[in-house]
């Protein structure tokens, strides 16, 4: 039993500490994806928040099926949209942190910022969800609502446009 079914068992039971340890686990991830789609740090707590509380107000209709990452996801991508229907500012916040998951230091990570701001919306989530948040094909079709091949073809024509673009910056 995983760490999450724990928890989830312990909700169930009505232990009150559960949703602040479930919050807790996926709280950094929820976090940094909410930084790629709203202005600033602040209002991406704010969506964090509202992202968990939406969460534990409906958790007696959520079926756990082990794919509660993308349903998180999912969630939270509704929660910004929101957001910015309520807003506007420029696509990108210049603070969006890259630290874990695999992105390397400094330049790289400020590289991969710009290659990405590039892309159309519905490319630019498909990238972030897979390289930023190393999510898999299968739970980012769960946390897109899309199906598995419109993901993948997706990702194909981002890297396409990656790859493109970066073999034009090198020619330069």
């Amino acid at each position: 039993m995983t760490r999450e079914d724990e928890l989830f068992e312990k909700l169930k039971r009505g232990d009150p500490d559960a949703a602040g340890e479930l919050a807790r686990l996926y709280y950094d991830d929820i976090l940094r994806y909410c930084l790629f789609h709203v202005p600033d740090r602040s209002l991406a707590q704010d969506a964090v928040q509202e992202t968990f509380l939406k969460v534990f107000r409906y958790f007696r209709d959520y079926r756990h099926r082990g794919h509660f990452r993308a349903f998180l996801y999912r969630v939270a991508a509704n929660v910004c949209a929101d957001i910015r229907r309520r807003r506007t500012w420029d696509p990108m916040p210049e603070q969006v942190s890259f630290e874990e998951k695999g992105l390397r230091e400094g330049e790289d990570r400020e590289d991969f910022r710009r290659l990405v701001e590039l892309l159309p919306e519905e490319l630019r989530e498909i990238v972030i969800l897979r390289f930023a948040q190393e999510l898999k094909l299968g739970e980012i079709a769960k946390a897109a609502d899309l199906p598995m091949r419109t993901v993948q073809s997706r990702l194909r024509r981002a890297l396409k446009i990656l790859k493109t673009e970066l073999e034009g910056r090198e020619e330069q």
